[in-house]
């Protein structure tokens, strides 16, 4: 089942709504390669504070 905005797993509800919005992004990614559900939410909750530290929300040059 794809996840969206308004419903997702309840172990992203207090990610920040940046990081939950990739995160949703990527957990959908991964069951469409055929990822148990627990695993690709573990695994792009992990890869969306990832990348949310190594994109800025703000940053400049």
């Amino acid at each position: 089942m794809p996840w969206n905005k308004k419903d997702y797993p309840q172990s992203m509800k207090n990610l920040d709504e940046r990081v939950r919005d990739k995160a949703i992004e990527i957990a959908n990614a991964l069951l469409d390669e055929g990822y148990e559900e627990g695993r690709a939410i573990a695994i792009a909750t992990s890869k969306a504070e990832e990348w949310d530290e190594n994109h800025p929300e703000h940053g400049g040059k």
